[in-house]
């Protein structure tokens, strides 16, 4: 019988809410015979650390919570062979998402316990200032970043602090002059953002690349152009439906290397988490990670 670790989301936020949604799923697993230990870590670090430690002794581990410790614990189990299993717990839920596992306990136990892992594509993310890291969702730089950090800081939550923060950001925004160099072709770009997406969405929902595959090998980049902010605003509601990409201000390239950089600091995330700014080089790491899914 299958041997789990659950890490569960170390944010002092988001504990309560990530510990009530392993509880009723641990009484469920442990009622078929799997082994269940639980680690509440003290910090993105160590919620890696723990993952790595577990994963050598060849239990399955269980990220508890949103997309950021989903990005931490499966990026410090990327090109290890350990199994990542995701207990969806957070505010994004967005890898989860695109995979399309279920938040009802019992649904998710059965995948967890029978469910063959399957091979996913994780993203290395770094510049010549920041280390090396791999995360699993998606890499974007411009004012959804902002917007992230605005939503990170929020009372509000779910969507609805997505969506105040994308309001603040965009309020705010002037366009910035990119230079985006995809499988070492750079293209100039003027706009909003760039996305270099592993998976369709962000944003807690949001469709931001409905064609991305998680195991394709290779990553979706979306440039959204400068465009009146009532428009953008207007985008940003298609964003729900990955409508926005029938419009002409958004562009959809698709490579394996991408290098970001802007004519000023523009401030970069990955999976949630955004504490840099541009430059960043992303990479597709091919069939990098397994998932029960």
């Amino acid at each position: 019988m299958r041997q789990f670790t659950a890490v569960v989301n170390p944010t002092a936020g988001a504990a309560a809410t990530a510990a009530a949604a392993l509880l009723a799923l641990a009484r469920l697993l442990r009622e078929e015979g799997a082994g269940l230990r639980t680690e509440y870590s003290r910090s993105l670090a160590h919620a890696r650390q723990l993952a790595r430690e577990a994963g050598q002794e060849g239990r399955i581990v269980l990220a508890v919570g949103g997309d950021g410790v989903a990005g931490g614990v499966g990026g410090a189990l990327s090109g290890t062979g350990a199994v990542l299993g995701l207990v969806p717990a957070g505010r994004g839920n967005d890898f989860a998402r695109a995979l399309g596992l279920p938040r009802d306990p019992a649904a998710l136990a059965g995948v967890l316990l029978h469910a063959a892992p399957r091979p996913v594509d994780t993203v290395e993310v770094g510049s010549a200032v920041h280390d090396r890291t791999v995360v699993l969702g998606s890499v974007y730089a411009g004012v959804d970043a902002l917007a992230n950090r605005h939503a990170n800081r929020s009372l509000l939550r779910g969507s609805a602090a997505y969506y105040a923060g994308g309001l603040r950001a965009v309020t705010t925004w002037r366009a910035a002059r990119y230079r985006v160099t995809v499988d070492g072709e750079e293209i100039t770009h003027t706009g909003y953002t760039v996305v270099a997406a592993n998976s369709g969405y962000y944003g807690s929902g949001r469709l931001v690349a409905p064609d991305a595959r998680v195991d394709d090998g290779l990553l979706d980049v979306v440039l959204i152009r400068e465009a009146p902010r009532r428009l953008f605003f207007a985008l940003m509601n298609e964003l729900r439906t990955g409508a926005h990409v029938q419009r002409p201000q958004v562009r959809i390239l698709r490579g394996r290397e991408i290098r970001i950089a802007a004519d000023r600091e523009v401030p970069y995330g990955a999976d949630g988490e955004v504490d840099a700014v541009l430059p960043v080089t992303v990479r597709v790491l091919p069939g990098a990670l397994r998932v029960l899914y």
